[in-house]
């Protein structure tokens, strides 16, 4: 018999996650099925919208996330033993499919790349980047982008797809660190927003002519900044607001509607899953050739040990990580 090791919301969120929100979990699973496999985890992510997807669940309910997992036993054909898959799995060490929700890396992963990839830059973190600039923000060459939380998972691809294309790309990080890291990035202009003297200011300066597309991870005060400053018809793609993840008091005003309306900007919210099959599978390929070209760099922050899962969580959540947080089961 196997024994699964998960990690269970013990008590559902009031304000920043602690230890006593998790419960470590171990269960005995069954004996295979016709058509099922079985899964051991090798790489597991967190991610911000874990935290506001921790309402959703019941108490006592596994923590839901993607990881990338090797199947250690089979009764399923199209999925043989020592297949390497991407799977909805949850903060799980073993797991059961029917291979239904189940996915296999793309066949150009060369064995020189880490799999864990496949959960950041050439998986959900680097599609959200994708799609968030290139679908909803809709970026053409000449243009000037602005991202903040730009060294964490999503943001670092969005400005390197942006200089890709040919934009000018100003990001906000949370320390010296991450600036430096965003300038070796080759971003035009990058800055520690917890150390400005004043963030309009410093955007002006930036891009005194304003602002064509904003990506926004963090949300709250940050962004009713940034809007006064968009240009006329500017696109601005919401993809996360951590900085009101955690928060036990009402949020604080939105951004002047007469700017919204004058300026003919256009906001949108999006969710990654909104893009499946083939423009996904184009996407996918799109990532690893601009990863192996070079073109995008990587950085991830491996944590090692599954029982790590709340601290890793808790600690990305507070940006203790460069890049995309990862946990090495």
């Amino acid at each position: 018999m196997v024994k699964a090791k998960s990690w269970a919301l013990k008590k559902h969120f009031e304000g920043s996650p602690t230890d006593s929100n998790f419960e470590l979990k171990t269960t005995e699973l069954p004996p295979l099925k016709n058509g099922e496999v079985l899964l051991e985890a090798l790489f597991l992510t967190v991610d911000p919208y874990m935290r506001v997807a921790g309402k959703r669940l019941k108490e006592g309910d596994m923590m839901m996330g993607q990881q990338v997992a090797r199947v250690v036993e089979s009764k399923n054909s199209a999925w043989p033993t020592g297949t390497v898959v991407l799977a909805s799995s949850g903060w799980t060490t073993h797991s059961i499919s029917d291979g239904k929700d189940l996915e296999k890396l793309p066949t150009e992963w060369p064995d020189t790349l880490p799999l864990s990839l496949a959960l950041g830059t050439v998986g959900m973190t680097g599609l959200t980047a994708y799609f968030g600039l290139l679908d909803i923000c809709g970026v053409k060459g000449g243009e000037t982008v602005l991202v903040n939380a730009a060294a964490g998972a999503v943001g670092s691809v969005v400005g390197q797809i942006a200089k890709l294309k040919g934009c000018k790309v100003v990001g906000a990080a949370g320390s010296d660190e991450k600036v430096a890291y965003l300038e070796k990035l080759g971003f035009d202009v990058a800055f520690n927003y917890k150390t400005v003297e004043s963030l309009e200011k410093t955007l002006k300066k930036a891009s005194p002519d304003g602002y064509d597309c904003y990506f926004d991870n963090v949300g709250g005060e940050f962004s009713n900044v940034v809007i006064p400053q968009m240009k006329l018809f500017g696109r601005i793609a919401i993809c996360g607001a951590v900085s009101t993840y955690n928060r036990t008091h009402a949020p604080p005003p939105g951004p002047p509607p007469e700017i919204i309306i004058y300026q003919q900007l256009r906001m949108e919210g999006f969710i990654v899953s909104r893009w499946q099959g083939e423009v996904r599978q184009k996407a996918l390929k799109n990532l690893l050739k601009w990863v192996l070209e070079g073109k995008i760099q990587y950085q991830e922050y491996v944590i090692e040990g599954f029982e790590n899962m709340p601290a890793a969580f808790m600690g990305m959540l507070k940006g203790d990580n460069l890049g995309k947080t990862i946990v090495k089961a």
